[in-house]
């Protein structure tokens, strides 16, 4: 969901690979807890995607036009395409999708149940914004990942147009009634807290995600340097805001 000026801290940092990054799969899977965050980290993606097609789909139902309706349609297909690598990734590496993302199903229903959007522009706002927060921290996450693991994942973090279409969209119903702003402001305030606390949650919850986070698995991660992922999440999500016309 990312806008093309926006350079996660992630891609940066991948010019310069050590650990398991600079490994393809068949050398850092040889590592079991390295193999068991990996196969963690793609049923929560895939979990994701497989939300994000029915959210879509059912946002669409709240188009006020048939040209928007066939957009987010043909969005939500996108991430079903999305959701489909994933699955057939974690089958090709003898793990179970059902199984891999089982773990992360509770945690993102329960997001999805607190930020229902109760119309058309907070449900823009929310894939745009919510999305987008969730993207830079697995982008953030990838550039420790096996060469393999990485570019999937970067693969499937890739904008579906969302992002300039729920720009342009909001943009102009801004533009048109100033008012909308505040409330969409407020509705993006709460999604960056829920969304931040759900990842919080999930990587909590999960002994080799946490542990890949804090440097026990992969490179270059320690909780001093959580934290500053979290600041540049939180940094990206102020620009994300500035481009829909809000007050972060």
């Amino acid at each position: 969901m990312e806008t093309p000026d926006e350079t996660t801290a992630a891609a940066e940092t991948a010019e310069t690979h050590t650990g398991f990054a600079a490994q393809d799969w068949a050398q850092a899977s040889a590592d079991p807890q390295y193999r068991a965050a990996v196969v963690d980290l793609l049923g929560a993606l895939a979990y994701g995607e497989l939300a994000a097609f029915e959210r879509l789909a059912e946002d669409a139902k709240l188009a006020p036009s048939l040209e928007d309706k066939a957009e987010l349609a043909k969005m939500a297909s996108a991430e079903f395409h999305h959701f489909e690598q994933l699955r057939d990734r974690l089958a090709a590496i003898n793990a179970s999708p059902t199984e891999a993302m089982e773990p992360f199903a509770a945690a993102l229903d329960e997001f999805h149940r607190q930020t229902a959007p109760s119309d058309w522009l907070e449900g823009l706002v929310k894939a745009y914004v919510g999305d987008s927060i969730a993207s830079d921290f697995y982008r953030e996450v990838a550039a420790r990942l096996d060469s393999d693991t990485r570019s999937l994942v970067l693969q499937v973090l890739d904008d579906t147009g969302h992002a300039s279409f729920a720009v342009e969209k909001v943009r102009a119903a801004i533009e048109a009634e100033p008012r909308v702003g505040g409330r969409l402001a407020l509705w993006a305030r709460r999604l960056m807290g829920e969304a931040l606390s759900q990842a919080q949650r999930v990587v909590a919850d999960r002994d080799a995600l946490s542990t890949m986070l804090v440097g026990g698995v992969a490179d270059g991660f320690d909780l001093a340097e959580v934290g500053k992922m979290f600041s540049r999440i939180t940094e990206a999500h102020t620009k994300r805001m500035a481009a829909l016309g809000l007050a972060a």
